[in-house]
Protein backbone atom coordinates (compact mmCIF):
# COMPACT_ATOMS: atom_id res chain seq x y z
CA UNK A 1 0.00 0.00 0.00
CA UNK A 2 2.82 2.66 1.06
CA UNK A 3 4.67 1.65 -2.42
CA UNK A 4 1.47 2.32 -4.27
CA UNK A 5 0.88 5.95 -2.40
CA UNK A 6 4.64 6.78 -2.76
CA UNK A 7 4.81 5.67 -6.77
CA UNK A 8 1.41 7.72 -7.32
CA UNK A 9 2.83 10.53 -6.00
CA UNK A 10 6.04 10.62 -7.45
CA UNK A 11 3.81 10.69 -11.10
CA UNK A 12 1.42 12.75 -10.12
CA UNK A 13 3.52 14.99 -8.62
CA UNK A 14 4.78 15.99 -12.07
CA UNK A 15 1.90 18.34 -12.54
CA UNK A 16 3.13 20.44 -9.77
CA UNK A 17 6.52 20.29 -10.96
CA UNK A 18 5.00 21.91 -14.35
CA UNK A 19 2.82 24.63 -12.57
CA UNK A 20 6.26 25.59 -10.56
CA UNK A 21 8.22 25.79 -13.82
CA UNK A 22 5.45 28.08 -15.34
CA UNK A 23 5.99 30.25 -12.47
CA UNK A 24 10.40 30.69 -13.11
CA UNK A 25 9.78 31.87 -16.45
CA UNK A 26 7.68 31.88 -19.55
CA UNK A 27 8.47 28.70 -22.14
CA UNK A 28 8.20 28.56 -25.87
CA UNK A 29 4.88 27.09 -27.11
CA UNK A 30 7.46 24.83 -29.20
CA UNK A 31 9.39 23.17 -26.25
CA UNK A 32 5.75 22.80 -24.68
CA UNK A 33 4.52 21.05 -27.74
CA UNK A 34 7.11 18.77 -28.07
CA UNK A 35 7.15 17.39 -24.83
CA UNK A 36 3.76 17.12 -24.64
CA UNK A 37 4.00 15.25 -28.20
CA UNK A 38 6.98 12.77 -26.63
CA UNK A 39 4.88 11.89 -23.72
CA UNK A 40 1.57 11.46 -25.90
CA UNK A 41 4.26 9.09 -28.05
CA UNK A 42 5.19 7.18 -24.04
CA UNK A 43 1.66 6.94 -23.41
CA UNK A 44 0.51 5.52 -26.77
CA UNK A 45 3.13 2.89 -25.89
CA UNK A 46 1.74 2.40 -22.43
CA UNK A 47 -1.78 1.28 -24.05
CA UNK A 48 -0.35 -0.65 -26.16
CA UNK A 49 2.04 -2.85 -23.99
CA UNK A 50 1.22 -2.16 -20.26
CA UNK A 51 -2.84 -2.34 -20.50
CA UNK A 52 -4.06 -4.05 -24.10
CA UNK A 53 -1.37 -6.89 -24.37
CA UNK A 54 -1.21 -7.63 -20.74
CA UNK A 55 -4.88 -7.97 -20.70
CA UNK A 56 -5.45 -10.20 -23.21
CA UNK A 57 -2.30 -12.43 -22.13
CA UNK A 58 -4.12 -12.16 -18.68
CA UNK A 59 -8.19 -12.37 -19.20
CA UNK A 60 -8.97 -12.46 -23.03
CA UNK A 61 -10.37 -9.88 -25.18
CA UNK A 62 -13.99 -9.75 -23.85
CA UNK A 63 -13.36 -7.86 -20.97
CA UNK A 64 -10.66 -5.47 -22.34
CA UNK A 65 -12.77 -5.31 -25.23
CA UNK A 66 -16.00 -4.10 -22.79
CA UNK A 67 -13.71 -2.22 -20.59
CA UNK A 68 -12.07 0.30 -24.11
CA UNK A 69 -15.53 1.06 -24.83
CA UNK A 70 -17.24 2.23 -21.79
CA UNK A 71 -13.32 4.08 -20.94
CA UNK A 72 -13.64 5.71 -24.42
CA UNK A 73 -17.48 6.78 -23.59
CA UNK A 74 -17.16 7.81 -19.97
CA UNK A 75 -14.26 9.89 -21.06
CA UNK A 76 -15.88 11.60 -24.27
CA UNK A 77 -18.93 12.99 -22.11
CA UNK A 78 -16.46 13.92 -18.83
CA UNK A 79 -14.86 15.67 -21.53
CA UNK A 80 -17.66 17.47 -23.62
CA UNK A 81 -19.02 18.60 -20.02
CA UNK A 82 -15.70 20.08 -18.99
CA UNK A 83 -15.64 21.80 -22.60
CA UNK A 84 -19.42 23.21 -21.39
CA UNK A 85 -17.63 24.17 -18.45
CA UNK A 86 -14.63 26.05 -19.82
CA UNK A 87 -17.18 27.98 -22.53
CA UNK A 88 -18.99 29.81 -19.66
CA UNK A 89 -15.77 31.02 -17.96
CA UNK A 90 -14.80 29.14 -15.03
CA UNK A 91 -11.22 29.92 -14.24
CA UNK A 92 -9.14 27.01 -13.74
CA UNK A 93 -11.81 24.68 -12.51
CA UNK A 94 -11.77 23.05 -16.22
CA UNK A 95 -8.60 22.81 -16.61
CA UNK A 96 -8.03 20.93 -12.97
CA UNK A 97 -10.87 18.52 -13.80
CA UNK A 98 -9.37 18.14 -17.26
CA UNK A 99 -5.98 16.68 -15.79
CA UNK A 100 -7.71 14.95 -13.16
CA UNK A 101 -9.63 13.40 -16.30
CA UNK A 102 -6.55 12.22 -17.87
CA UNK A 103 -4.57 11.45 -14.66
CA UNK A 104 -7.37 9.31 -12.62
CA UNK A 105 -7.17 6.38 -15.14
CA UNK A 106 -3.72 6.26 -15.55
CA UNK A 107 -3.16 6.51 -11.83
CA UNK A 108 -5.28 3.92 -11.17
CA UNK A 109 -3.34 1.20 -13.85
CA UNK A 110 -0.31 2.01 -11.68
CA UNK A 111 -2.02 0.93 -8.54
CA UNK A 112 -3.30 -2.27 -10.23
CA UNK A 113 0.05 -3.02 -11.44
CA UNK A 114 1.54 -3.04 -7.91
CA UNK A 115 -0.94 -4.75 -6.92
CA UNK A 116 -0.28 -7.72 -8.66
CA UNK A 117 3.05 -8.17 -7.58
CA UNK A 118 4.94 -7.36 -10.56
CA UNK A 119 6.30 -3.91 -9.09
CA UNK A 120 5.89 -0.43 -10.87
CA UNK A 121 6.18 -0.48 -14.61
CA UNK A 122 8.78 1.96 -15.22
CA UNK A 123 7.57 2.28 -18.96
CA UNK A 124 4.51 3.60 -17.52
CA UNK A 125 5.73 5.53 -14.84
CA UNK A 126 7.42 7.78 -16.71
CA UNK A 127 4.90 8.18 -19.39
CA UNK A 128 2.72 9.44 -16.91
CA UNK A 129 4.92 11.79 -15.77
CA UNK A 130 6.54 12.91 -18.89
CA UNK A 131 2.87 14.01 -20.38
CA UNK A 132 1.45 15.26 -16.99
CA UNK A 133 4.92 17.59 -16.75
CA UNK A 134 3.48 20.07 -19.94
CA UNK A 135 0.31 19.68 -19.03
CA UNK A 136 1.00 21.08 -15.57
CA UNK A 137 3.69 24.01 -17.20
CA UNK A 138 1.13 25.02 -20.28
CA UNK A 139 -2.55 25.15 -18.42
CA UNK A 140 -0.59 27.57 -15.55
CA UNK A 141 0.99 29.52 -17.68
CA UNK A 142 -2.61 30.45 -18.98
CA UNK A 143 -4.01 30.76 -16.01
CA UNK A 144 -1.43 33.47 -14.84
CA UNK A 145 -1.91 35.01 -17.55
CA UNK A 146 -5.69 35.02 -17.06
CA UNK A 147 -5.29 37.01 -13.48
CA UNK A 148 -5.00 34.40 -11.18
CA UNK A 149 -2.57 34.22 -8.11
CA UNK A 150 0.66 31.79 -8.19
CA UNK A 151 -0.24 30.66 -4.26
CA UNK A 152 -4.11 29.65 -5.84
CA UNK A 153 -2.23 27.53 -9.19
CA UNK A 154 -0.27 25.91 -7.09
CA UNK A 155 -2.65 24.78 -4.57
CA UNK A 156 -5.43 23.84 -7.32
CA UNK A 157 -2.43 21.88 -8.82
CA UNK A 158 -1.33 20.28 -5.58
CA UNK A 159 -5.03 19.15 -5.19
CA UNK A 160 -5.40 17.47 -8.30
CA UNK A 161 -1.82 15.59 -7.69
CA UNK A 162 -3.07 14.58 -4.51
CA UNK A 163 -6.76 13.44 -6.20
CA UNK A 164 -4.57 11.29 -8.36
CA UNK A 165 -2.35 10.17 -6.19
CA UNK A 166 -5.40 8.52 -3.92
CA UNK A 167 -6.16 7.07 -7.20
CA UNK A 168 -3.28 4.64 -7.84
CA UNK A 169 -4.37 3.77 -3.85
CA UNK A 170 -7.63 2.87 -5.11
CA UNK A 171 -6.41 0.79 -8.12
CA UNK A 172 -4.29 -1.10 -5.35
CA UNK A 173 -7.08 -1.69 -3.30
CA UNK A 174 -9.21 -2.88 -5.78
CA UNK A 175 -6.80 -5.42 -7.85
CA UNK A 176 -6.61 -7.03 -4.29
CA UNK A 177 -10.38 -7.87 -3.91
CA UNK A 178 -11.75 -8.02 -7.87
CA UNK A 179 -11.56 -10.88 -10.22
CA UNK A 180 -8.80 -11.10 -12.52
CA UNK A 181 -11.47 -10.50 -15.11
CA UNK A 182 -12.40 -7.41 -13.80
CA UNK A 183 -9.17 -6.08 -13.04
CA UNK A 184 -8.10 -6.74 -16.83
CA UNK A 185 -11.57 -4.62 -17.20
CA UNK A 186 -10.62 -1.66 -15.08
CA UNK A 187 -7.19 -1.62 -17.11
CA UNK A 188 -9.25 -1.68 -20.95
CA UNK A 189 -11.35 1.24 -19.11
CA UNK A 190 -8.25 3.03 -18.62
CA UNK A 191 -6.53 2.29 -22.01
CA UNK A 192 -9.79 3.06 -23.80
CA UNK A 193 -9.98 6.65 -21.60
CA UNK A 194 -6.13 7.64 -22.51
CA UNK A 195 -7.01 6.53 -26.36
CA UNK A 196 -9.58 9.41 -26.88
CA UNK A 197 -8.09 11.70 -24.58
CA UNK A 198 -4.61 11.23 -26.71
CA UNK A 199 -6.63 11.42 -29.91
CA UNK A 200 -8.71 14.74 -29.01
CA UNK A 201 -6.71 16.98 -26.69
CA UNK A 202 -2.99 15.72 -26.30
CA UNK A 203 -1.73 15.45 -29.80
CA UNK A 204 -3.62 18.01 -31.61
CA UNK A 205 -2.76 20.65 -28.71
CA UNK A 206 0.98 19.18 -29.18
CA UNK A 207 1.17 19.75 -33.30
CA UNK A 208 -0.85 23.49 -32.32
CA UNK A 209 2.17 24.08 -30.57
CA UNK A 210 4.87 22.47 -32.14
CA UNK A 211 4.45 22.03 -35.76
CA UNK A 212 6.60 19.75 -37.71
CA UNK A 213 8.18 18.47 -34.82
CA UNK A 214 5.01 17.10 -32.85
CA UNK A 215 5.26 13.47 -35.06
CA UNK A 216 8.92 13.17 -34.43
CA UNK A 217 8.76 13.86 -30.61
CA UNK A 218 5.86 11.40 -30.89
CA UNK A 219 8.01 8.32 -32.40
CA UNK A 220 10.69 9.14 -29.92
CA UNK A 221 8.61 8.88 -26.69
CA UNK A 222 6.90 5.79 -27.95
CA UNK A 223 10.18 4.07 -28.53
CA UNK A 224 11.48 4.96 -25.48
CA UNK A 225 8.13 3.55 -23.41
CA UNK A 226 8.24 0.65 -25.42
CA UNK A 227 12.33 -0.11 -24.98
CA UNK A 228 11.43 0.26 -20.95
CA UNK A 229 8.43 -2.16 -21.69
CA UNK A 230 10.41 -5.11 -23.04
CA UNK A 231 13.52 -4.60 -20.70
CA UNK A 232 11.21 -5.27 -18.09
Amino acid sequence: MWAALGWGAVAAGSVVIGALLALLRKWHHPTVGFVLAFGAGALISSVAYELVEDGIRTSGPVPLGIGLALGALAFYLADRKVERMASGGSGGVPLALGALLDGIPEQLVLGIGLASGGGVSLALLGSVFVSNLPEGLGSSAEMLESGRSRRSVIGLWSLVAAACTLATLAGYALAEVLPEEVATGVNGFAAGALLVMLTDSMIPEAEQKAPGRAGLATVLGFALAMALSLLQ
